[in-house]
């Protein structure tokens, strides 16, 4: 039996545990969606642990996107510590926009290794498999102490790469559809039947956002993805888990009163004013999952040119109707916690309801069939963070992280 009484992870200390500690990343919920959900009498089990536990606000990290605050849920710190700051990055040294799926571009331990080296048995499912690599970085699986597997390739795991063999065959659920969500229902039912056979210390549920960006809080569709996810929650809750619900970013409408997205496109401004392909706009919320929101996000990066104007482009790019912020890179590194040599020489946030993107020609919108929702800028950076026990000391946001997940879990699951 382990007799720790905590783990260190990047210059914070964890209570280790004495029962199961989860935290549940619900991917884009923004707080309307519970309120909507619990209003309408959907969410019993979410009421009763509101009612007993702690609920408040939290805010996630800048840019609001999956993969900056899925790591630094991780990690337990920001992008400035970890490095991953966006789904996708550009390469001054090699000229390329890649995927940050790689755990090249990984720069701190995550919280289940740190406990996974301290012999703690570790669970992680995630709807994309594009996080699951980064997820169970520095995890062994031919132990049998550790699982991480992805939903979307539930069919393929292997004991050797994933400590499970054919997790949709061990789940008796067959693969969902990338764009559904079945996809995170399938987390759900994998996080309760692991709870039960597994037996984990630790555990994290990362979802996937689709309802999210297609529906509205009151649409019916949305209320029954919070139905479905209550009936998990009940489970996992009544099996004696410390539990935190959170989400990697909040949702918002970017559409104009036809329906038609809201876009500022950076990439044929910038041309007009410096010469065509002269800055490059890089758009971090890009991922394989475009028909979410045809790679249109609220967060943006642009790499100048020598010799650039950079205060007076930031003014000009300040005054364009809808656009929330524009700073430079070491204002953006100092406020939004990023790390410099990641983010180009100027950044810019939209407002609650538009858009950014590069140019009209490069996104191809034939795939959103409702009016766009997205994410990544601050006003989608409030999220829910609500734990199963009392935690009288805990903060309201902006003090309280969502990173902050698993040090309030292992706190209740060590009490």
């Amino acid at each position: 039996m382990n007799t720790l009484a905590e783990v260190e992870v990047n210059g914070r200390y964890y209570a280790w545990p004495k029962r199961p500690a989860i935290a549940i990343c619900l991917d884009g919920c923004e707080p309307a969606y519970l309120d909507a959900a619990t209003d309408a009498g959907l969410m019993p089990a979410l009421e009763s642990v509101r009612e007993r536990g702690t609920s408040r606000l939290a805010d996630s990290v800048i840019p609001s996107f999956t993969n900056p605050n899925n790591l630094s849920i991780a990690t337990g710190r920001p992008p400035a510590v970890h490095g991953i700051c966006g789904n996708y990055l550009y390469e001054p040294q090699t000229g390329e926009e890649v995927m940050m799926n790689d755990p090249r571009f990984l720069r701190a331990p995550t919280i289940f290794k740190r406990f996974y080296d301290k012999g703690a048995r570790v669970a992680i499912v995630t709807a994309k498999d594009k996080l699951r690599t980064l997820l169970g970085h520095g995890l062994r699986f031919d132990e049998g102490r550790a699982i991480c597997f992805s939903s979307e390739k539930s069919d393929t795991t292997t004991m050797a790469d994933c400590g499970i063999d054919n997790a949709s065959e061990w789940l008796g659920m067959p693969v969902p559809e990338v764009y559904s969500a079945e996809l995170s229902e399938f987390v759900f039912a994998a996080g309760v039947r692991l709870l039960a056979s597994f037996k984990p210390d630790i555990m994290y549920l990362t979802t996937t956002d689709y309802v999210q960006h297609k529906y509205a809080p009151d649409q019916k569709e949305a209320m029954a993805f919070y139905a479905m996810f209550d009936k998990y929650l009940a489970q996992l809750d009544a099996m004696g888990a410390a539990i935190v619900v959170t989400a990697d970013h909040g949702m918002k409408p970017k559409h104009l009163a036809d329906g038609s997205p809201d876009v500022i496109y950076l990439q044929d401004m910038l041309d007009e004013w410096l010469g065509v392909a002269a800055a490059r706009v890089i758009l971090p919320i890009t991922d394989p999952y475009v028909v979410h929101h045809g790679a249109l996000g609220g967060f943006a990066t642009a790499y100048l040119p020598a010799g650039a104007d950079r205060a007076d482009l930031i003014a000009r790019l300040a005054a364009v109707p809808g656009m929330m912020e524009v700073v430079g890179q070491d204002e953006a590194c100092e406020r939004f916690e990023l790390p410099a040599d990641r983010i180009g020489d100027i950044v810019m946030i939209s407002g609650e309801n538009q858009v950014l993107g590069t140019s009209a020609e490069r996104h191809d919108l034939s795939a959103l069939n409702e009016p766009l929702r997205s994410h990544g800028g601050l006003t989608e950076q409030a999220v829910p963070f609500i734990v199963n026990a009392p935690m009288a000391d805990m903060p309201a946001r902006p003090e309280l992280r969502n990173f902050d997940a698993f040090y309030y879990a292992t706190k209740a699951a060590s009490a």
